[in-house]
């Protein structure tokens, strides 16, 4: 059975660090590259970062890069994204995904966790 839950998220001052983890089921994590999304309240879902199933090569939208870093533990089928340097429009749900192509479009991954949510207080 696919399965994607996050972690890690919560409350947190601007300027502080959340590491929000994304645990798969096995087969889910070497079959498919991971992508970490979120969603603000009344704003579209956007592409934060990928990394692939076999080099575990990283795929940035340059509007995070930087503050964000995506990650991958093999042996604990597990994907991060640490943020760093947090601000309040960091606001949103986040979703980490699991998916066959490493794009920034939602609709190339075919899995989904439930999301976690990240709150940054100015």
């Amino acid at each position: 059975q696919v399965q994607l839950v996050e972690s890690g998220g919560g409350l947190v001052q601007a300027g502080g660090s959340l590491t929000l983890s994304c645990a798969a089921s096995r087969h889910t994590f070497r079959s498919n590259n991971m992508g970490w999304f979120r969603q603000a309240p009344g704003k579209e879902r956007e592409f934060i970062a990928g990394i692939t199933m076999s080099s575990g090569a990283t795929y940035y939208d340059d509007s995070e890069k930087g503050r964000f870093t995506i990650s991958r533990d093999n042996a604990k089928i597990t994907a991060y994204l640490q943020m760093r340097s947090l601000k309040p429009e960091d606001t949103a749900i986040y979703y980490c995904a699991a998916g066959r192509l490493l794009t920034a479009r939602g609709t190339d991954y075919e899995y989904w966790g439930q999301g976690t949510q990240v709150t940054v207080s100015s």
